[in-house]
């Protein structure tokens, strides 16, 4: 580990970065390719990137020691958020200085100084970066430089809108109330009030006697426009009475309405779509047992009926997720309780699809601790994760479910050699409705909420899940749950 800065290996590696974006790679991606790069270079232990939006944060990409801690959520209310966005935007701090139960699951793990750089875009915090290190030499100046420097480098990122942030809140604050804007017959504006600026988060003296920097619709008419930063315009415009030909223009953001109706839309596409295949396989094996039962053998009624059972349990299961996705109501709810995890992993797996359970390959330690949280809702998670493994990878391959536990956290991972998550896909996994592949000719069918459900499942035990590809091809989703 490197005393001092490698600027040489900085400089080159920060090279290859800008060629990944200038070749049009952007998000996550680029953002792990940075801190694979950094941490080397200021001879850190391991790197954290903390991602905030308004509801609080989340680690969404970390390298070396501290790669375990990706998709640890951080609350707006948890001590160690306030402690992170407070203080200069560069400083060196103590870990074990830090509230909270992450600080101390890193010191234990010999993580005992960290630098810690705020992003800023416009006076608002985007996200802040870690640098971990044992205890030792004390930390050069250069470092903390670097890791400033990275940490605006980042910020920039966010600034661009490519492929950042992840979880889709953008640094711009909502407008208080409408823009307004008055332009001439050129569509040069005339007028620009202190809403419009919020609005479009482009001041005065970047909008008067420029062009409008959205479309103008016809006079008495609304037009959603959508901006380059994927925020959503509601306009409206009309002529001001006079012979100077000027217009009037009204402008709101609408972004979480276009978003609400968006997943109505969606919601509905999901649930016809998803339905329409059990129901027709359904009715079609009723419909032959009940018009063609004396033609038919004893194996084939057994056939249609297994079938026809297999069908309605996948239709259940599918039906149950659309309603507690629907209705945002978090599965579980009993009080946290210390539990056997493997015992309850065991137990769990003669729950699985038979086509997922005859392919679990167990690895599971005799004197893993005991779990936190609630132990029935852990039969959905691994169902949920274990079908997702089973979908992606071949029939024949096996799926292995394999535990461990260190000083804070008892965790289950399930892994697969399938085709494999791309790396700027680790996140948006989690979204809801979200998939891999679009239209009517996707390889691997589903509604896009299983990974959506095991987050919120085990985030409300306090815990955190997060996929990463598996080295030699596969997947690797990870689920820790406070030791009981």
């Amino acid at each position: 580990m490197s005393e001092r800065t490698d600027f040489t290996a900085l400089i080159a590696g920060h090279t290859g970065v800008i060629a990944m974006i200038n070749a049009g790679e952007s998000g996550l991606s680029v953002l792990t390719r940075l801190l694979r790069v950094v941490e080397p270079a200021v001879g850190a232990a391991g790197l954290v990137w903390v991602e905030f939006a308004p509801a609080g944060g989340r680690v969404i990409a970390a390298t070396g020691s501290a790669e375990f801690v990706v998709g640890r959520p951080l609350p707006a209310t948890d001590p160690a958020t306030v402690c992170l966005l407070s203080g200069p935007p560069v400083r060196e701090v103590r870990v074990d200085a830090i509230p909270g139960a992450l600080p101390v699951e890193v010191a234990g793990r010999g993580l005992c100084r960290m630098i810690v750089a705020r992003a800023e875009i416009g006076g608002l915090t985007v996200g802040s970066l870690h640098a971990l290190y044992p205890e030792g030499e004390p930390l050069d100046e250069s470092q903390r430089a670097v890791i400033g420097y990275v940490a605006a480098c980042i910020g920039h990122m966010y600034g661009d809108q490519t492929g950042l942030p992840v979880h889709g809140d953008g640094p711009v604050v909502a407008a208080l109330a409408d823009g307004l804007a008055v332009v001439d017959r050129e569509h040069h504006v005339r007028l620009w009030n202190p809403a419009a600026a919020q609005v479009t988060g482009r001041p005065a003296e970047q909008a008067l006697n420029r062009p409008l920097p959205f479309p103008l619709p016809p006079s008495g008419q609304v037009l959603d426009h959508r901006l380059p930063d994927g925020r959503w315009l509601r306009i409206t415009a009309g002529e001001l009475p006079g012979p100077g030909a000027l217009r009037v223009v009204t402008f709101r953001d609408i972004t979480d309405q276009q978003r609400r109706d968006h997943d109505r839309d969606l919601f509905v596409a999901v649930t016809s779509h998803e339905l329409r295949t059990p129901v027709t396989v359904i009715k079609g094996y009723a419909d032959t047992l009940t018009d063609h039962w004396e033609s038919l053998s004893d194996d084939d009624r057994r056939q249609a009926a297994r079938i026809i059972g297999q069908r309605a349990n996948e239709l259940a299961r599918l039906v149950d997720r659309l309603l507690t996705t629907a209705t945002e109501h978090r599965p579980g709810g009993e009080p946290a309780a210390p539990f056997d995890l493997v015992d309850a992993l065991r137990g769990a797996v003669s729950d699985l699809p038979a086509d997922v359970r005859h392919r679990i390959v167990l690895d599971l330690p005799d004197d893993l601790p005991k779990a936190l949280g609630d132990r029935h809702s852990l039969a959905t998670v691994l169902t949920e994760l274990g079908t997702n493994a089973g979908k992606y990878s071949l029939p024949d391959t096996p799926i292995e479910v394999t535990a461990e536990a260190n000083e804070r956290t008892v965790s289950f991972r399930v892994a697969d050699r399938g085709i494999g998550i791309r790396p700027e896909h680790v996140e948006r996994a989690f979204d809801r409705f979200w998939q891999g592949e679009s239209g009517d000719r996707r390889r691997y069918p589903g509604a896009g909420l299983g990974l959506y459900l095991v987050r919120q499942i085990v985030e409300q035990q306090n815990g955190w899940v997060s996929l990463r590809p598996r080295t030699g091809g596969g997947t690797v989703a990870e689920v820790r749950l406070p030791r009981g």
